[in-house]
């Protein structure tokens, strides 16, 4: 199964400057054996869907909600991605937790709503810097995915892709070491295999998300339990957003 690599624009890039974007990384990732999506803004999906064309490149959003439809001003529902062409969809982000509200619970509904339609989760899990230096890493992120993952069958779960970030890793410039990344996606990849079985934890791809960059790519990519990366600011140049792409060529 090929590395995932995809980039989270946030609250980045008009509709036309992300249509530049997808035109200018096009010839530089061309030879990627990688799978590639970029998570844009819900402003971005048509324009980038369109610029994207035939090139593999995935089309992902960046949240969604869980009911079809209805009064929930300023919500995107799965169908309303689906129609635009959306693949992935980033579930559980930090910041959607921090100052949204997203709960366990709320993540929970998110995954069902997504797999019921087809999208692809990718649920993000992290501790803070608070929690790493208490020492209850672990605990901490085994119930978030415990959260996440309840009611969710053994073929539900192998739809999933695990993104990992570090709180204290996101936007910050901080990064963890490869050896504290492989450590930490090594519990998840571990933990899945407990809750379900070794067949469903292989299926699951786990992402490094947290200050990911063209630097220090290589290095985390080789960790085994790692298989792609969540990229933040390093995805809002074409040029940046390659080079972590082709990780490892000259």
């Amino acid at each position: 199964m090929a590395n995932l690599i995809a980039g989270n624009w946030k609250m980045n890039k008009t509709a036309k400057e992300a249509a530049e974007f997808v035109r200018e990384l096009k010839p530089l990732i061309k030879d990627s054996t990688e799978e590639v999506a970029l998570c844009v803004p819900f402003t971005c999906l048509e324009s980038v869907g369109r610029e994207m064309g035939d090139s593999g490149i995935k089309l992902g959003a960046q949240d969604m909600f869980w009911l079809d439809k209805g009064a929930y001003t300023g919500e995107i529902s799965a169908e309303m991605l689906l129609d635009l062409g959306v693949e992935y969809v980033i579930i559980g982000h930090s910041e959607r937790r921090k100052l949204f509200g997203d709960t366990d619970e709320t993540v929970n509904n998110k995954l069902k709503a997504a797999i019921r339609h087809g999208l692809k989760p990718i649920l993000c899990v992290g501790e803070s810097l608070e929690t790493r230096q208490a020492g209850i890493t672990r605990e901490f992120i085994k119930g978030q995915i415990r959260g996440a993952f309840e009611d969710l069958k053994e073929e539900e779960v192998a739809e999933i892709t695990i993104a990992y970030e570090p709180i204290w890793a996101i936007g910050t410039g901080l990064t963890a070491t490869p050896e504290q990344a492989g450590e930490t996606t090594g519990i998840i990849k571990r933990f899945t295999e407990t809750l379900y079985n070794k067949s469903v934890a292989d299926k699951v791809r786990v992402l490094y998300g947290g200050s990911m960059n063209a630097s220090n790519a290589e290095a985390l990519l080789q960790q085994k339990t790692i298989s792609g990366g969540l990229i933040g600011g390093a995805s809002l140049k074409p040029v940046d957003f390659a080079a972590i792409v082709n990780h490892g060529k000259n």
